[in-house]
């Protein structure tokens, strides 16, 4: 199957989820799926595999990164394999980017297993989800892993803000926000000036952080994932808008919220018409080295 043809995509979504390994393995428990689910209204399939995912975004002429996120230290319930996932996502290039997801808090087993999935199974990029992961993304013992991305030249998408995961749950199942406060992703912007830092989400409610550390360093960007865009704060719309027009990125987080929801509310915008397609795919291709 042929590779990436970015002239015929309509855009790159950064921001997608593979839930089902196929083999009856889901990514988090049925407390924390239902719950997400709840929070986002969710009434599509909540489990698409990899090969689900390639022909869905296949047909809509959109590119898809996908990842999973191991939080098996934190949450007690094993992760997707990466491994797994990068391999499958090879059988479609023409549509699927894989990144990677390692579970920080296995320490040196982590650094070791980035360097694998960097090495054999050709991923463009990492996912981590502090909240969920349940680490501290400024903490130094962290550093090895990112120096592991950072030598490679690689992404690394960062959740930020508030989650759907564990909401609604008595004492959001352990689940702690204030890990995902973008401000403990600056010193990782500003000690690995060669890793690209992407702030998944409007970061509510420390949106103007995000948005002040993605003005101030050259190496972090701001995915527009997990909300509909006719819920974006209004500092977010008009920094997309103008000054950070060259630093935001498509993305959906499906299966929570699909493509078709994001890209008609996303008209609805006042945004100007050629700063879309920046924001649609063209950040993205030069971000990934897709041109």
């Amino acid at each position: 199957m042929a590779g990436l043809d970015v002239s015929a995509l309509q855009g790159i979504d950064v921001h997608v989820h593979v839930e089902s390994d196929g083999h009856g393995q889901l990514s988090l428990d049925d407390e924390l799926l239902a719950a997400s689910a709840k929070y986002f209204k969710a009434d599509n399939d909540r489990a698409p595999t990899v090969e689900q995912i390639a022909d869905y975004y296949r047909q809509r002429q959109l590119a898809a990164v996908v990842f999973t996120v191991d939080a098996g230290t934190a949450t007690g319930h094993p992760g997707l394999s990466s491994e797994e996932i990068a391999d499958r996502a090879a059988a479609h290039p023409d549509v699927l980017i894989p990144f990677g997801s390692v579970d920080p808090r296995t320490g040196e087993a982590a650094v070791r297993r980035a360097r694998r999935l960097i090495s054999e199974h050709a991923i463009r990029g990492f996912k981590f989800h502090p909240s969920l992961q349940a680490f501290s993304p400024d903490d130094q013992d962290y550093y090895p892993l990112y120096e592991v991305i950072e030598e490679a030249g690689l992404p690394a998408v960062f959740h930020t803000g508030q989650t759907g995961i564990g909401a609604g749950l008595p004492g959001g199942r352990g689940i702690k926000l204030r890990l995902s406060n973008p401000m403990l992703l600056d010193d990782v912007a500003a000690d690995f000036p060669g890793m690209t830092v992407i702030l998944a989400h409007p970061s509510v409610p420390w949106q103007d952080e995000a948005i002040s550390i993605a003005t101030h360093k050259t190496n972090v960007y701001i995915d527009l994932s997990g909300w509909s865009p006719k819920y974006f704060p209004p500092q977010l719309v008009r920094a997309a808008g103008s000054y950070l027009q060259d630093k935001m990125l498509f993305g959906t987080d499906y299966p929570l919220l699909t493509p078709e929801r994001w890209l008609s509310d996303f008209e609805l915008l006042d945004i100007k018409p050629e700063v879309r397609p920046k924001i649609l795919k063209h950040n993205a291709v030069r971000l990934l080295g897709l041109g």
